[in-house]
C-alpha cells in the first residue's frame, strides 16, 4: 500500500501522465480494498484524473474558502443577525475601514 501511495504521489508531483495507466493497473491488481476502490473511482472519470495530473492549477483554494464559509455559517446558525456574520467574515482591516467610512 505504501509503495502504491508513493508512486501515486510521485506521478502527481512530476506530472507524469504516462505512469497513470500503469499505476491504475497495479492498484486494481494489488488486492487492498481501499486502493482498488480508489483506482475504480478514478476510472469513472479518467479524463478528470488525467487533467489533475497534467494541469498546473487546481480549485483547492476555492474549495477551502467555501468550506470555511460553510463552517462559519453552521457555527452562527440561529445566534445572530447578518451584521454579526458579515463582521466575522471580513478581515479586521476591512471592519475598521467599513466603520470609519460609514
Amino acid at each position: 500500500m505504501r509503495h502504491l501511495a508513493i508512486l501515486f504521489q510521485s506521478l502527481l508531483r512530476y506530472r507524469d501522465e504516462t505512469e497513470l495507466d500503469q499505476w491504475l493497473d497495479d492498484a486494481k491488481a494489488c488486492g487492498i480494498p481501499a486502493i482498488v476502490n480508489f483506482a475504480r473511482t478514478l476510472m469513472i472519470d479518467i479524463q478528470a484524473a488525467r487533467n489533475a495530473v497534467v494541469e498546473p492549477w487546481s480549485n483547492g483554494q476555492t474549495e477551502g474558502q467555501i468550506s470555511r464559509l460553510k463552517t462559519l455559517k453552521r457555527a452562527m446558525f440561529g445566534r445572530a443577525n447578518v451584521e454579526l456574520l458579515r463582521a466575522r467574515l471580513l478581515p479586521i482591516d476591512d471592519i475598521f475601514d467599513h466603520q470609519l467610512c460609514g
